[in-house]
């Protein structure tokens, strides 16, 4: 098969032939019919967290399932399927918990790896995905079925952006009706926050980035109120919307300290403030803990959204279909996997709000 190899950070992308192992037990191969480009992915092949190489990177996807391996009775060839990074082993103190997005589970596909470059050698499947790539095998706990009506470049964000955002907001902070929200960054992530937002009855529902034309996606998504932090004292306008208190929610989806100083200084006292966005290693953000004990705000770390992937996808996907859901409306570039540089360079310059790779 074909994939987008990485060789060295900070890169181009290197399109070659690759072998892929046939699932073993408790595994999966999918045909990957799309392949969202996140900002996760592109921190990935810069260096910002380090990891081993060369790598395939890549972990939005949408495709369908061609094997099985042994044990897995939920799937079978044939079926669309969603896959995604989180994946639990079933036993672990998390995994009973119901956080599938912390299971500290030991798999038999990281020792062995299941991609091989064609002459012999290991390759790194970056994230336990590798979706820059014609096919993918993976732990059969990261694959859920989705309807064949789906388009698969819309599916596939299903398996990061919208269920991270739109987690969130539903999982992590659990925002109820009436609520203040403020969602600093209108990325692909940011923009389904809002949405989850708005689906959860909150308002207002305020927007903040740095691009004019997100902000006015974000309005399409449900923000009641948009602001461009760099033209306007962001802080000040929050506050002159929640009534001088700042916010009940903060949702911090870009990865910048900055964001995250903005984040804390918009809340009200007795406030959430939750963090999406992940920062690169050794980023640190000054805090005056007397201060935030003193104001009672709450500061919730967030890592996808707290995902339960077997329940929490099938439920996005009823909300799209019912058409309480945006789905399609994300994807404003489409390219081969031949091209996939110009892709990252899209997705880099923050064109559009979503960047998919199709087959």
């Amino acid at each position: 098969m074909r994939a987008a190899v990485c060789h060295r950070f900070g890169d181009p992308l290197v399109i070659e032939d690759v072998e892929l192992a046939e699932p073993a037990s408790g595994e999966v191969s999918v045909r990957v019919r799309a392949c969202g480009v996140c900002h996760s992915d592109i921190s990935f092949m810069e260096g910002a967290w380090g990891g081993d190489l060369p790598a395939v990177y890549g972990h939005e996807v949408a495709g369908v399932v061609t094997d099985i391996g042994p044990g897995v009775d939920s799937l079978k060839p044939g079926d669309h399927v969603v896959v995604t990074l989180v994946r639990s082993c079933g036993r672990c103190f998390y995994c009973k918990r119901g956080e599938p997005t912390q299971c500290m589970g030991a798999f038999a596909i990281d020792e062995s790896g299941p991609i091989r470059m064609a002459g012999g050698g290991r390759i790194k499947q970056a994230m336990h995905v590798g979706g820059f790539a014609e096919f993918v095998t993976v732990h059969a706990s990261q694959v859920v079925p989705i309807p064949t009506a789906l388009p698969p470049e819309s599916a596939c964000l299903l398996a990061c952006a919208v269920a991270t955002g739109v987690g969130a907001v539903r999982n992590t902070a659990q925002v109820t009706p009436g609520a203040s929200v403020v969602v600093i960054g209108a990325g692909g992530v940011g923009l389904n926050s809002v949405q989850g937002a708005a689906l959860a009855g909150a308002r207002p529902v305020i927007a903040v980035d740095v691009s004019d034309s997100r902000l006015e996606a974000a309005r399409l998504f449900g923000a009641t109120d948009i602001i461009n932090s760099q033209r306007t004292d962001a802080t000040r306008a929050i506050r002159e919307l929640t009534e001088g208190r700042g916010a009940d929610y903060t949702f911090i989806s870009a990865g910048s300290p900055a964001a995250i100083e903005l984040g804390l200084t918009a809340s009200r006292r007795g406030g959430t403030v939750v963090i999406v966005g992940i920062t690169g290693t050794g980023v640190t953000v000054p805090v005056d803990p007397g201060e935030l004990a003193d104001s009672a705000r709450r500061v919730l770390g967030c890592k996808m959204g707290a995902v339960r992937p077997q329940i929490d996808i099938p439920a996005l996907v009823d909300a799209y279909r019912a058409g309480q859901l945006k789905l399609d409306e994300l994807v404003t570039a489409r390219f081969p996997l031949e091209r996939i540089n110009e892709a990252l360079d899209t997705a880099r310059r923050g064109e559009g709000l979503r960047t998919a790779i199709t087959f």
